[in-house]
Protein backbone atom coordinates (compact mmCIF):
# COMPACT_ATOMS: atom_id res chain seq x y z
CA UNK A 1 0.00 0.00 0.00
CA UNK A 2 0.87 3.71 -0.41
CA UNK A 3 0.92 6.07 1.87
CA UNK A 4 1.55 9.50 0.98
CA UNK A 5 2.48 12.76 3.62
CA UNK A 6 1.99 15.81 1.97
CA UNK A 7 4.20 18.02 4.11
CA UNK A 8 7.59 17.74 6.07
CA UNK A 9 7.17 20.42 9.06
CA UNK A 10 7.15 19.47 12.59
CA UNK A 11 3.71 17.69 11.68
CA UNK A 12 4.78 15.54 8.59
CA UNK A 13 8.50 14.55 9.31
CA UNK A 14 7.76 13.25 12.94
CA UNK A 15 4.73 11.30 11.19
CA UNK A 16 6.87 9.81 8.64
CA UNK A 17 9.38 8.28 11.07
CA UNK A 18 6.23 7.15 13.35
CA UNK A 19 4.95 5.31 10.15
CA UNK A 20 8.52 4.00 9.33
CA UNK A 21 8.17 1.80 12.71
CA UNK A 22 4.69 1.20 12.26
CA UNK A 23 4.11 -0.23 9.03
CA UNK A 24 5.06 -3.07 7.97
CA UNK A 25 8.13 -3.22 4.91
CA UNK A 26 5.98 -3.64 2.55
CA UNK A 27 3.97 -0.43 2.25
CA UNK A 28 5.52 2.11 0.92
CA UNK A 29 6.43 5.33 2.63
CA UNK A 30 6.40 8.67 -0.09
CA UNK A 31 6.74 11.65 2.03
CA UNK A 32 6.23 15.27 -0.50
CA UNK A 33 7.86 18.25 -0.06
CA UNK A 34 8.96 21.26 -2.30
CA UNK A 35 12.61 21.75 -0.42
CA UNK A 36 15.37 19.27 0.11
CA UNK A 37 15.46 20.14 3.65
CA UNK A 38 13.97 20.26 7.22
CA UNK A 39 13.68 23.50 9.05
CA UNK A 40 13.45 24.21 12.39
CA UNK A 41 11.12 26.86 12.08
CA UNK A 42 10.72 28.40 15.85
CA UNK A 43 14.50 29.21 15.11
CA UNK A 44 14.40 30.76 12.09
CA UNK A 45 14.07 34.62 12.82
CA UNK A 46 17.68 34.24 14.78
CA UNK A 47 19.51 33.83 11.11
CA UNK A 48 18.62 37.70 10.98
CA UNK A 49 21.42 38.35 13.42
CA UNK A 50 23.25 34.50 13.57
CA UNK A 51 23.30 33.85 9.55
CA UNK A 52 26.04 30.87 10.42
CA UNK A 53 22.77 29.13 12.46
CA UNK A 54 21.25 28.53 8.87
CA UNK A 55 23.10 25.30 8.62
CA UNK A 56 21.90 23.50 12.01
CA UNK A 57 18.64 24.24 11.47
CA UNK A 58 17.89 23.15 7.89
CA UNK A 59 18.59 19.13 7.65
CA UNK A 60 18.75 17.60 4.17
CA UNK A 61 15.31 14.92 4.67
CA UNK A 62 17.60 12.13 3.16
CA UNK A 63 19.72 12.66 6.75
CA UNK A 64 16.82 11.73 8.58
CA UNK A 65 14.78 9.95 7.10
CA UNK A 66 14.51 5.99 6.99
CA UNK A 67 12.85 3.49 4.46
CA UNK A 68 10.88 6.53 3.42
CA UNK A 69 11.49 8.18 0.45
CA UNK A 70 11.16 11.83 -0.19
CA UNK A 71 10.01 13.67 -3.58
CA UNK A 72 11.07 17.09 -3.60
CA UNK A 73 7.91 18.46 -5.30
CA UNK A 74 5.29 21.21 -4.53
CA UNK A 75 1.81 20.04 -4.35
CA UNK A 76 -0.99 21.56 -6.65
CA UNK A 77 -3.98 20.14 -5.25
CA UNK A 78 -5.38 17.22 -2.87
CA UNK A 79 -8.62 15.80 -3.12
CA UNK A 80 -8.87 13.49 -0.33
CA UNK A 81 -12.46 12.41 -1.35
CA UNK A 82 -10.47 10.61 -4.08
CA UNK A 83 -7.22 10.32 -2.75
CA UNK A 84 -5.53 11.86 -5.46
CA UNK A 85 -3.14 14.81 -5.25
CA UNK A 86 -2.05 16.93 -7.97
CA UNK A 87 2.36 18.03 -8.08
CA UNK A 88 2.58 21.57 -10.06
CA UNK A 89 3.71 20.18 -13.03
CA UNK A 90 0.35 18.67 -13.56
CA UNK A 91 1.50 14.85 -12.36
CA UNK A 92 -0.67 13.05 -10.37
CA UNK A 93 -0.13 10.79 -7.36
CA UNK A 94 -2.78 8.00 -5.98
CA UNK A 95 -2.71 6.95 -2.37
CA UNK A 96 -3.81 4.48 -0.28
CA UNK A 97 -3.60 6.14 2.70
CA UNK A 98 -2.75 10.28 3.66
CA UNK A 99 -1.94 12.55 5.31
CA UNK A 100 -1.87 16.85 4.67
CA UNK A 101 0.85 18.29 6.83
CA UNK A 102 1.75 21.29 4.03
CA UNK A 103 1.51 23.72 7.12
CA UNK A 104 0.58 27.53 6.19
CA UNK A 105 2.11 30.76 4.25
CA UNK A 106 1.90 34.43 5.30
CA UNK A 107 -1.32 36.02 4.48
CA UNK A 108 -1.58 39.40 3.12
CA UNK A 109 -5.17 40.01 3.53
CA UNK A 110 -5.24 41.95 -0.18
CA UNK A 111 -3.67 45.03 1.72
CA UNK A 112 -2.61 47.15 -1.08
CA UNK A 113 1.29 47.26 -1.56
CA UNK A 114 2.21 44.90 1.23
CA UNK A 115 3.25 41.66 -0.45
CA UNK A 116 4.82 43.65 -2.61
CA UNK A 117 6.91 46.05 -0.47
CA UNK A 118 7.50 43.66 2.69
CA UNK A 119 9.17 41.02 3.39
CA UNK A 120 7.47 38.04 5.48
CA UNK A 121 9.30 35.22 7.90
CA UNK A 122 8.57 31.70 6.83
CA UNK A 123 11.70 30.33 5.56
CA UNK A 124 15.91 30.80 5.84
CA UNK A 125 15.86 32.87 2.72
CA UNK A 126 13.84 35.26 4.31
CA UNK A 127 15.46 35.75 7.01
CA UNK A 128 18.71 36.41 5.26
CA UNK A 129 16.58 39.04 3.20
CA UNK A 130 15.39 40.81 6.35
CA UNK A 131 18.98 40.80 7.57
CA UNK A 132 20.20 42.39 4.08
CA UNK A 133 17.61 45.03 4.29
CA UNK A 134 18.62 45.83 7.66
CA UNK A 135 21.93 46.94 7.23
CA UNK A 136 20.80 48.49 4.03
CA UNK A 137 18.32 50.28 6.51
CA UNK A 138 20.76 50.85 9.11
CA UNK A 139 22.73 52.99 5.87
CA UNK A 140 19.48 55.18 6.03
CA UNK A 141 17.96 56.63 8.41
CA UNK A 142 17.59 52.86 9.98
CA UNK A 143 13.42 52.97 10.42
CA UNK A 144 12.10 49.41 10.66
CA UNK A 145 8.87 49.00 10.91
CA UNK A 146 7.43 45.28 11.99
CA UNK A 147 3.74 44.57 11.00
CA UNK A 148 1.81 42.39 13.17
CA UNK A 149 2.66 41.63 17.31
CA UNK A 150 2.03 37.64 17.27
CA UNK A 151 5.04 35.45 18.50
CA UNK A 152 7.36 36.04 14.85
CA UNK A 153 6.58 39.55 14.72
CA UNK A 154 7.79 39.91 19.01
CA UNK A 155 11.30 37.73 17.62
CA UNK A 156 11.97 39.32 14.68
CA UNK A 157 11.34 42.90 16.02
CA UNK A 158 14.00 41.60 18.88
CA UNK A 159 16.34 40.08 16.62
CA UNK A 160 16.63 43.45 14.57
CA UNK A 161 17.45 45.85 17.57
CA UNK A 162 19.88 43.70 19.02
CA UNK A 163 21.56 43.49 15.32
CA UNK A 164 21.57 47.15 15.56
CA UNK A 165 23.09 47.17 19.35
CA UNK A 166 25.44 44.88 17.72
CA UNK A 167 26.84 46.99 15.08
CA UNK A 168 26.43 50.50 17.17
CA UNK A 169 23.57 51.55 14.88
CA UNK A 170 20.86 54.43 16.07
CA UNK A 171 17.85 51.64 14.67
CA UNK A 172 14.10 52.61 15.15
CA UNK A 173 12.22 49.84 15.71
CA UNK A 174 8.67 49.81 15.72
CA UNK A 175 6.29 47.35 16.17
CA UNK A 176 2.36 47.49 14.88
CA UNK A 177 -0.68 45.47 15.96
CA UNK A 178 -4.39 45.39 14.74
CA UNK A 179 -5.42 44.74 18.54
CA UNK A 180 -5.83 46.36 21.49
CA UNK A 181 -2.64 43.99 22.78
CA UNK A 182 0.91 42.49 21.84
CA UNK A 183 0.04 38.28 21.28
CA UNK A 184 -3.63 38.25 21.35
CA UNK A 185 -5.14 35.71 22.99
CA UNK A 186 -1.73 35.18 25.76
CA UNK A 187 -1.97 35.13 29.44
CA UNK A 188 -2.00 38.80 30.85
CA UNK A 189 1.72 37.75 33.34
CA UNK A 190 2.90 37.15 29.62
CA UNK A 191 1.98 39.72 27.65
CA UNK A 192 3.83 41.99 30.73
CA UNK A 193 7.02 40.23 30.39
CA UNK A 194 7.28 40.68 26.55
CA UNK A 195 6.07 44.27 26.80
CA UNK A 196 8.83 44.64 29.15
CA UNK A 197 11.61 42.54 27.17
CA UNK A 198 10.49 45.09 23.98
CA UNK A 199 10.88 48.07 25.99
CA UNK A 200 14.35 47.15 27.57
CA UNK A 201 15.52 46.64 24.09
CA UNK A 202 14.06 50.20 22.88
CA UNK A 203 11.47 48.62 20.57
CA UNK A 204 8.53 50.55 20.31
CA UNK A 205 4.82 48.59 20.15
CA UNK A 206 1.91 50.87 18.80
CA UNK A 207 -1.21 48.39 19.31
CA UNK A 208 -4.68 49.06 18.28
CA UNK A 209 -3.65 50.10 14.27
CA UNK A 210 -4.15 48.49 11.96
CA UNK A 211 -1.88 48.79 8.74
CA UNK A 212 -3.94 48.93 5.03
CA UNK A 213 -1.86 49.80 2.71
CA UNK A 214 2.19 50.23 2.25
CA UNK A 215 4.09 51.84 -0.49
CA UNK A 216 8.07 52.24 -1.38
CA UNK A 217 8.17 54.49 2.06
CA UNK A 218 5.40 54.21 3.88
CA UNK A 219 2.92 52.12 5.60
CA UNK A 220 -0.29 53.63 5.90
CA UNK A 221 -2.63 53.05 8.84
CA UNK A 222 -6.46 52.40 9.69
CA UNK A 223 -6.97 55.63 11.34
CA UNK A 224 -5.37 57.35 8.28
CA UNK A 225 -1.71 58.60 9.41
CA UNK A 226 1.32 57.06 8.11
CA UNK A 227 4.45 55.43 9.07
CA UNK A 228 7.43 56.01 7.27
CA UNK A 229 10.08 53.55 7.08
CA UNK A 230 13.43 52.21 5.56
CA UNK A 231 12.33 48.41 6.38
CA UNK A 232 9.09 47.05 6.03
CA UNK A 233 8.43 43.33 7.20
CA UNK A 234 4.82 41.70 7.82
CA UNK A 235 4.48 38.71 10.27
CA UNK A 236 0.25 39.88 10.31
CA UNK A 237 -1.06 36.34 9.93
CA UNK A 238 -1.01 33.22 8.22
CA UNK A 239 -3.04 31.60 5.90
CA UNK A 240 -3.56 28.11 3.78
CA UNK A 241 -1.49 26.92 0.76
CA UNK A 242 -2.46 27.13 -1.86
CA UNK A 243 -2.97 23.38 -2.42
CA UNK A 244 -5.35 23.33 0.92
CA UNK A 245 -6.06 26.92 0.83
CA UNK A 246 -9.36 26.44 3.33
CA UNK A 247 -7.18 24.97 6.31
CA UNK A 248 -9.97 22.36 6.73
CA UNK A 249 -11.46 21.56 10.11
CA UNK A 250 -10.99 18.02 11.45
CA UNK A 251 -12.32 16.74 15.06
CA UNK A 252 -10.02 14.72 17.46
CA UNK A 253 -8.86 11.72 15.26
CA UNK A 254 -7.43 14.34 12.73
CA UNK A 255 -9.64 12.39 10.34
CA UNK A 256 -10.83 14.19 7.04
CA UNK A 257 -12.21 11.81 5.10
CA UNK A 258 -11.98 7.86 4.91
CA UNK A 259 -8.66 7.53 4.58
CA UNK A 260 -6.87 10.97 4.45
CA UNK A 261 -5.81 12.47 7.29
CA UNK A 262 -5.23 16.56 8.48
CA UNK A 263 -2.70 17.96 10.86
CA UNK A 264 -0.67 20.62 12.17
CA UNK A 265 -1.07 23.96 11.02
CA UNK A 266 -2.72 22.78 7.94
CA UNK A 267 -6.14 22.32 9.54
CA UNK A 268 -8.22 23.84 12.46
CA UNK A 269 -8.07 20.69 15.01
CA UNK A 270 -10.65 20.44 17.80
CA UNK A 271 -9.35 17.71 20.29
CA UNK A 272 -11.42 16.06 22.65
CA UNK A 273 -12.65 17.97 24.80
CA UNK A 274 -13.65 20.42 22.22
CA UNK A 275 -10.81 22.54 22.09
CA UNK A 276 -9.47 23.95 19.11
CA UNK A 277 -5.45 23.65 19.08
CA UNK A 278 -3.50 26.76 18.28
CA UNK A 279 -1.13 26.84 15.03
CA UNK A 280 2.09 26.08 16.78
CA UNK A 281 5.15 23.91 16.49
CA UNK A 282 4.28 21.57 19.44
CA UNK A 283 0.41 20.93 18.83
CA UNK A 284 1.78 20.02 15.16
CA UNK A 285 4.46 17.71 16.48
CA UNK A 286 1.90 16.28 19.70
CA UNK A 287 -0.75 15.29 16.30
CA UNK A 288 1.74 13.39 14.64
CA UNK A 289 1.45 10.14 17.03
CA UNK A 290 -2.14 10.28 16.93
CA UNK A 291 -2.29 10.26 13.12
CA UNK A 292 0.64 7.43 12.94
CA UNK A 293 -1.34 5.27 15.38
CA UNK A 294 -4.63 5.60 13.22
CA UNK A 295 -3.10 5.30 9.76
CA UNK A 296 -1.67 1.79 11.04
CA UNK A 297 -4.71 0.80 12.38
CA UNK A 298 -6.81 1.27 9.18
CA UNK A 299 -4.37 -0.02 7.04
CA UNK A 300 -4.17 -3.04 8.98
CA UNK A 301 -7.91 -3.30 8.82
CA UNK A 302 -7.98 -3.01 4.95
CA UNK A 303 -4.97 -5.91 4.77
CA UNK A 304 -7.14 -7.95 6.88
CA UNK A 305 -10.37 -7.43 4.27
CA UNK A 306 -11.91 -4.60 5.88
CA UNK A 307 -14.70 -7.23 6.97
CA UNK A 308 -16.54 -6.28 10.53
CA UNK A 309 -16.03 -3.12 12.05
CA UNK A 310 -13.60 -0.11 11.90
CA UNK A 311 -11.33 -0.03 14.26
CA UNK A 312 -11.70 2.86 17.57
CA UNK A 313 -9.55 5.31 16.20
CA UNK A 314 -7.50 7.56 18.72
CA UNK A 315 -8.02 11.27 19.60
CA UNK A 316 -5.84 14.18 19.95
CA UNK A 317 -6.05 15.66 23.20
CA UNK A 318 -3.87 19.40 23.52
CA UNK A 319 -1.75 19.54 26.11
CA UNK A 320 -0.40 23.33 26.50
CA UNK A 321 2.84 23.03 27.42
CA UNK A 322 3.95 26.29 27.74
CA UNK A 323 5.02 28.92 25.60
CA UNK A 324 8.67 30.29 25.03
CA UNK A 325 9.53 33.91 22.73
CA UNK A 326 12.88 35.23 22.24
CA UNK A 327 13.49 38.87 22.69
CA UNK A 328 16.69 39.43 21.27
CA UNK A 329 19.02 37.48 23.74
CA UNK A 330 16.68 37.83 26.00
CA UNK A 331 13.32 35.29 26.40
CA UNK A 332 9.89 34.90 28.28
CA UNK A 333 9.00 32.09 29.17
CA UNK A 334 5.14 30.46 30.09
CA UNK A 335 5.85 27.19 32.03
CA UNK A 336 2.72 26.00 33.85
CA UNK A 337 1.58 28.89 35.95
CA UNK A 338 4.83 30.89 35.76
CA UNK A 339 6.24 33.26 33.69
CA UNK A 340 10.28 32.97 33.42
CA UNK A 341 12.69 35.31 32.24
CA UNK A 342 16.47 35.87 32.33
CA UNK A 343 18.23 33.12 32.74
CA UNK A 344 16.00 30.72 33.43
CA UNK A 345 14.25 31.53 30.47
CA UNK A 346 17.26 31.21 28.61
CA UNK A 347 18.06 27.62 29.60
CA UNK A 348 14.51 26.95 28.85
CA UNK A 349 15.21 28.61 24.87
CA UNK A 350 18.51 26.61 24.86
CA UNK A 351 16.81 22.98 25.58
CA UNK A 352 13.68 23.23 22.98
CA UNK A 353 15.21 23.50 19.87
CA UNK A 354 18.43 21.17 20.44
CA UNK A 355 15.50 18.76 22.17
CA UNK A 356 13.83 18.53 19.21
CA UNK A 357 16.67 17.83 16.62
CA UNK A 358 17.60 14.74 18.82
CA UNK A 359 14.14 13.58 18.98
CA UNK A 360 14.43 13.47 15.05
CA UNK A 361 17.23 11.91 14.93
CA UNK A 362 19.29 15.25 14.08
CA UNK A 363 21.82 14.46 16.95
CA UNK A 364 24.85 16.50 14.90
CA UNK A 365 22.79 19.68 13.91
CA UNK A 366 21.42 19.90 17.26
CA UNK A 367 25.31 20.01 18.61
CA UNK A 368 26.02 22.78 16.28
CA UNK A 369 22.79 24.34 17.57
CA UNK A 370 23.58 24.26 21.17
CA UNK A 371 27.34 25.57 19.78
CA UNK A 372 25.58 28.33 18.71
CA UNK A 373 23.13 28.86 21.33
CA UNK A 374 26.42 29.40 23.81
CA UNK A 375 28.54 31.42 21.88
Amino acid sequence: MRVAVFGGGYAGLPLVRRLERRLPATDEIVLFDDSPTHTVRHEVHRVIRRPDLAEAISIPFDDILGRAHHRQRRVADIDPERQVATLVDGETVDYDAGAISLGVETAFYGLEGVRDHATPLRTVEHAREIRAGAFEAFEEDGRIVVGGAGLSGIQVAGEIAALAAEHDVDATVTLLEQAHTIVPGFPADMRRGLHEELDARGIEVRTGVGVERADEATVGLEDGSETSYDQFIWTGGIRGTDAVPDRPAVPATLRLTDRTFALGDAARVTDVDGRVAPASAHTAIRQAPVVAENLAALLAFDREGGRGFEPRLDRYDYDQLGWLVSVGDGAVAKVGPQVLRGAAATAVKRSVGVGYLTSIGAVQDAVELLAEELR
